[in-house]
């Protein structure tokens, strides 16, 4: 699954995701989301999460 959808995205869910430094190269963070930033019900760049971790960045794949 994508990322696009607020509903597909879950606290707790491993996801992986890319950073906003890495957005040039498209380099994929794996990690597990601590909190969901975006809004909106749909966003076409990805849903914007925090992880547990707290790296932020726009949800790629959903694991």
């Amino acid at each position: 699954m994508n990322g696009q959808n607020r509903s597909d995205v879950k606290i707790g869910a491993k996801v992986k995701i890319v950073l906003k430094a890495d957005q040039r190269t498209g380099k994929l963070t794996e990690g597990i989301v601590g909190k969901i930033l975006t809004n909106s019900q749909f966003h076409p760049h990805g849903i914007k999460v925090m992880l547990t971790d707290g790296q932020v960045g726009r949800v790629q794949e959903i694991i």
